[in-house]
Parts: C-alpha cells; sequence; structure tokens
C-alpha cells in the first residue's frame, strides 16, 4: 500500500474512571485475548501498511510491553516495521505530547523520512476492521485533501462524546464539530484519517507555529471550509472504548454469535501477542453459559453472560453473571459478582458480593495482597 500508518494510543480519558489508572485506553484488554490497540494494528498489516508508527504517552508501561515485538502483527520485516514513539527530551523541546498534533509534529522525522505519498492516521481505542485501501480509493476518486471515515449512530447512541460531522449530497464534509452539547447529526467521526504525507507535514508544522496542538481542532474543524473533507461512512460493525460504559457494552456484544464469527472466523484475521498459557480448565461443579473463558482460567463455579480473561481463578460455589473480570483474578470461595467490571490482578476475598446496575457498571478493585516476596 502506498501509505504509512500512525497509531494515536497516547491519550487519557476520564470516563474510563478507575480502569485507566494502571494502563492506557490503546492497552485495554478487550475480547478474552486482545487489546485494544490489537484492531488498529491488524487492520494495519491486513491493508499492507508495511511502516506503521506507534505514538504513546500516558501510562505506557503496558502498552510498550504488548508492543515489545512488531512479529505478532507481521511487521517484522526488513523494509517498514512497527515504530513505537514515546515523548523525548531534546535540545529543541522540553514538553510532553500537548495534543495528537503536538504528538506527530515532535515525530515529525518520521514523515519526513518516509517514502510514501500517504498517511493512515487512527486511534487506537476503536474496535473494527476496515481495508485501509478502499479508504484510500475513495480518497484520490474524491480528490480529497483529508477524508474522515465515518459511522452513522443509531438513534439511542450518545454521539455527544464524538465528532459530529455534517455532509452534502457529495459526502463533502460541510460541519465538524468536536463533542457538541447538542449533537444534530447522527454522522460522527470514527478517528481514522487519510492525508498526502506532504500536506500533512505542511499542516503540523504550521500549527506547530501557531502553538495549536489538537490534530481535531486545530486542523479538521479549522480547515473544513478551506480544504477539501470528505467523509467515507463505514457500514460494519465499529465501537469505541474510551468510557466505562462503552467499553463493558464492546465487550459484551462478542458474546453475540454474529460478532465474534464476523470478528475472528471471517477473513482478514485479528492479530494478537500470543501468551503460552493452558487451556481452560472446568473443575467438576462448574457450570459456564453464554460466556468467553480465556486461556489459563481455572473455572470452580458458576459464569452466565460474563467474559474472563486470562489466568482469571473462580472459587468454590461463586456464582459471575453479565460481568467482565480482566487478567490474572483470584476469586474467593462463595462470592457473587453481577453488573461489575473487576480490575486485573486482584484477589477477591471469600464469601463476597459486588453488584452493580444496568447502566451503572461497577468496578471491583480490591487491595488485597496476593503478590508477596
Amino acid at each position: 500500500m502506498r501509505a504509512i500508518g500512525i497509531v494515536l494510543a497516547g491519550g487519557n480519558s476520564n470516563r474510563m474512571r478507575e480502569l485507566s489508572n494502571k494502563r492506557a485506553i490503546a492497552a485495554m484488554p478487550v475480547a478474552g485475548s486482545f487489546r485494544s490497540i490489537d484492531f488498529a494494528l491488524s487492520n494495519m498489516s491486513n491493508s499492507h501498511v508495511q511502516k506503521v508508527a506507534v505514538l504513546t504517552q500516558y501510562n505506557s508501561r503496558s502498552l510498550n510491553e504488548h508492543l515489545s515485538s512488531g512479529k505478532w502483527w507481521d511487521f517484522g520485516r526488513k523494509q517498514g516495521g512497527l515504530f513505537v514513539f514515546t515523548p523525548t527530551i531534546t535540545i529543541d523541546n522540553g514538553f510532553w505530547y500537548r495534543g495528537t498534533a503536538d504528538a506527530i509534529y515532535q515525530n515529525i522525522g518520521f514523515l519526513k523520512s518516509s517514502h510514501e505519498p500517504y498517511v493512515v492516521i487512527v486511534s487506537g481505542d476503536g474496535v473494527y476492521k476496515l481495508d485501509y485501501n478502499k479508504v484510500l480509493e475513495y480518497h484520490i476518486a474524491k480528490k480529497a485533501d483529508i477524508t474522515v471515515v465515518c459511522k452513522r449512530l443509531e438513534p439511542d447512541e450518545d454521539s455527544s462524546r464524538f465528532g459530529v460531522i455534517d455532509v452534502d449530497e457529495d459526502n463533502r464534509i460541510t460541519g465538524f464539530e468536536e463533542k457538541p452539547l447538542v449533537a444534530n447529526s447522527s454522522m460522527i467521526s470514527t478517528g481514522i484519517y487519510v492525508i498526502r504525507r506532504r500536506q500533512l507535514i505542511e499542516l503540523i508544522e504550521k500549527s506547530a507555529v501557531e502553538e495549536r496542538h489538537d490534530f481535531v481542532r486545530d486542523i479538521l474543524v479549522r480547515y473544513k471550509s478551506l480544504k477539501r473533507l470528505y467523509a467515507y461512512e463505514m457500514d460494519s460493525y465499529w465501537s469505541n472504548i474510551a468510557s466505562v460504559e462503552s467499553y463493558y457494552k464492546t465487550n459484551m456484544d462478542f458474546l453475540k454469535k454474529d460478532i465474534r464469527d464476523y470478528f475472528f472466523r471471517q477473513y482478514p484475521d485479528v492479530y494478537s501477542k500470543v501468551d503460552d498459557l493452558p487451556p481452560a480448565k472446568y473443575n467438576a461443579g462448574a457450570v459456564v453459559k453464554n460466556s468467553m473463558i480465556s486461556s489459563g482460567c481455572i473455572i470452580n463455579g458458576v459464569v452466565e453472560n460474563s467474559l474472563l480473561f486470562k489466568k482469571v481463578y473462580v472459587g468454590n460455589n461463586c456464582t459471575i453473571k453479565n460481568s467482565i473480570v480482566l487478567n490474572d483474578v483470584h476469586i474467593g470461595d462463595n462470592t457473587y459478582i453481577e453488573n461489575c467490571i473487576v480490575e486485573s490482578r486482584d484477589t477477591l476475598r471469600s464469601n463476597m458480593t459486588y453488584v452493580g446496575e444496568e447502566g451503572n457498571i461497577k468496578i471491583v478493585i480490591e487491595k488485597n495482597e496476593r503478590y508477596v516476596l
């Protein structure tokens, strides 16, 4: 493909509450064995984008460990590859990334040293499958300056946390409002953009001179009337996990057979770093209904409509319903969990009850020490 890739994975969201205390949003576990960023990197690999930069910043340790080798997404190659860029203090700059445009500007050498004519910019917190080649073909056919991949939300979905877009009959963007209080359109930006590399360098450098640091507000919104911005509408599954509610809903979507088959049984595949773990073990008396149980788990109790990530131990007479249990959690005997997200590496004492409400998911974080010297 005639493009390089940039994955913006450095941000944080207060909407994630305590879940982002340990890790970047792009490193959030999804669908049992994956991380959020796996979907963007898999799309890059499947679209034959051979040179990809991941810009990390906030709580990046877990994410950097996950990206320690590019071979899992087929970026272990002689030409191109996977590059992870964190903020760096130099003679000219002592700032952390002050926004998405500033993150690109601080690594503008990556753009200038590349030869591909186009750039695909994506967010690291989206769960979807997309062939970026089709977006690029559309971009060239429309003679666009910037193409924004968009999605129409259902009437009951909240669009106020996204960029809301208005288009004309030719799909040219006529209005772009970032996170409005009241949304007048159901079409939102998915955080996926295609732009010519030289034009991106020009816009980023101009924004830096003017002390403007946000890619959406200071480039897309600002230039929507001066540049040819077009919307490419995707009609397949897409979800953003940057809030507790959407994170919970996205994971629960994987309990639906059609969505599970779409991601894991239909070409192209989704790739991730593989852990060397044994298959899940179901002891006598274990009951599991409509749930995803990951490798390394040991189940003794009842699990219904739930996702258990890697290395979860469920004690005797436990009941887990409509919940998400993240990696490496030990659940003591006789514990009841419903409508909850249990944080990773926790130990839940025996005979405890944790119950959230539909629409108000409870995040369970226990400080019980299991890992002692």
